[in-house]
């Protein structure tokens, strides 16, 4: 049997395979996400969903991960998405708010 490693992108192939725009472990880009995340990850979860346009208890998933990265075209899979989301579920979440507010400012998201 084989595994599947790739998911299928976002759209009509129109997507090129990106980045994060930082690390997961670049808490230090934005000390106030950082902050947010250490101390209220459920705050920082509902700022996620809400910024994607979903129910606020869907922030900290790696559904939500998942379909922000293929979204974007950011390469990875879903398995990936699980095992960041398991091991640094809070530097995980502030990596997301990171690239969703960096996508905002460069009027990309």
């Amino acid at each position: 049997m084989n595994a599947v490693v790739l998911q299928p992108t976002y759209g009509a192939g129109g997507v090129t395979v990106s980045d994060w725009q930082t690390g997961v472990f670049d808490c230090c880009d934005d000390m106030g996400i950082c902050l947010c995340g250490t101390f209220f990850p459920l705050c920082l979860s509902c700022q996620i969903a809400s910024d994607m346009n979903e129910c606020c208890l869907c922030g900290a998933s790696v559904a939500m991960r998942t379909m922000y990265r293929t979204r974007y075209g950011i390469s990875g899979s879903i398995c990936n998405d699980f095992l960041w989301l398991g091991c640094f579920p809070n530097c995980t979440l502030c990596q997301l708010k990171r690239d969703i507010e960096k996508r905002k400012a460069m009027n990309a998201l």
